[in-house]
């Protein structure tokens, strides 16, 4: 997302100045027409993004959400900003913090000085706060960001949490397996020289000797293609190919779907709910879908809506929405309540996204298991039995 600077012509021929973000110079020509006002002058600004610790989404929402209370404590914005500028439990948000009280001490609006931080405010944030500043309802709004990122917090931590426990299998598996196969198995070598051994022992030792020679390049050849697989991403030919599979995969695809849906929903729904204009909301909507048919069908539904058709309808054809989320966003344009029904079917997407989750780590963990009981007993085995095997031919002669 860029940032842009604009002076414009009000209805009444009033002189407007002022910043906004967006993708593309189409996107704020569209938000401008929104407000009624006619761009005179419309630049690009290039921003200088500043290196350093990131400020958490957390930390983010506890800032909103306290900013808020300041506010509707009757305490006047730019004492508020100062007041939670000297925070010193992140230095990062605390030098954004004064930057932005001193932009606002010199008379600038607040969404433009949120404007100028993009690696720290998201687009979502700074819409919400410009609708705010601009329908007077800027602390609620706040309020409402606060819980926007909280929610989103907690959705990302219940979803990494989930995963832990199968990675920490997986970790834990592979470091047992290698270090028997480099550090432990060649020790049995030489003692076995001058036996005949069985098939699985003669194995054992080939991969052994293979893992011993190899496991060097093995590696750096991993990260190459991990590199080359990040680099084949950044085309989006690629892209769309890739993400067309993903949602043909079994549980997968499902999950990669209602992930999708949900983060669309609840922006969109967020947004419209904020007080910022259908066309804007769908463009910052499709830069955080997060997949790129999504982002398409988000493109098609937003040309449809320009063109005074409903929302439903493009949707639809794009096949990622299920039949009962259209038909709710249907009625809930019909009834104009968009925003709360976009808000429900995020929540039932993202309850689905549990559900599937939950679903696949059930299954996932006891395969891991049986996988790491599977490789420990080969390793055993093969080099037990030749043990057996010398142990009943002494004792035979």
């Amino acid at each position: 997302m860029a940032n842009w600077s604009y002076i414009a012509r009000s209805a009444d021929g009033q002189r407007v100045v002022g910043q906004l973000q967006a993708a593309t110079r189409e996107a704020v020509l569209l938000d401008l027409e929104s407000r009624q006002l006619v761009p005179v002058r419309l630049d690009e600004i290039k921003v200088r993004r500043v290196l350093g610790r990131r400020v958490s989404n957390a930390r983010l929402a506890t800032f909103f959400r306290q900013l808020s209370d300041l506010l509707r404590a009757g305490v006047p914005l730019l004492r508020a900003l100062n007041l939670l500028g000297r925070t010193r439990t992140n230095p990062r948000l605390s030098e954004i913090l004064r930057s932005i009280s001193e932009e606002i001490a010199d008379g600038t609006r607040l969404g433009d000085a949120v404007a100028k931080h993009p690696a720290v405010f998201s687009s979502v944030q700074i819409a919400m706060i410009n609708a705010g500043e601009r329908g007077g309802f800027l602390t609620s709004v706040l309020d409402r960001v606060g819980r926007f990122m909280e929610h989103q917090a907690e959705m990302r931590t219940r979803v990494l949490g989930s995963l832990i426990y199968p990675a920490l299998l997986m970790v834990v598996g592979l470091g047992v397996v290698g270090y028997a196969l480099i550090g432990l198995v060649p020790k049995f070598r030489d003692f076995y020289a001058k036996i005949e051994l069985p098939f699985a022992t003669r194995l054992l030792l080939g991969i052994s000797d293979a893992a011993a020679a190899w496991w060097i390049p093995g590696l750096f050849v991993l990260i190459l293609m991990g590199v080359a697989c990040w680099w084949i991403r950044m085309h989006p030919s690629f892209n769309h190919r890739w993400a067309a599979f993903e949602l043909r995969l079994p549980l997968y695809g499902k999950l990669t779907r209602d992930l999708a849906v949900a983060r669309f929903s609840r922006i969109l729904g967020t947004l419209l709910d904020n007080g910022v204009p259908m066309l804007p909301a769908m463009e910052i909507s499709r830069d955080a879908a997060g997949n790129p048919l999504l982002e398409d069908a988000i493109m098609e539904a937003a040309t449809a809506v320009k063109a005074g058709e409903p929302l439903a309808t493009p949707l639809g054809a794009s096949g990622l929405f299920g039949e009962d989320v259209i038909e709710m966003i249907s009625v809930g344009e019909a009834a104009n309540n968009l925003p709360e029904v976009l808000v429900t079917v995020a929540d039932t997407a993202e309850r689905r996204v549990e559900r599937t989750l939950g679903l696949m780590l059930r299954v996932m963990e006891p395969l891991l298991l049986l996988a790491m009981a599977g490789m420990v007993v080969f390793i055993f085995v093969a080099l037990v039995v030749p043990m057996m095997r010398l142990t009943a031919a002494v004792q035979g002669g």
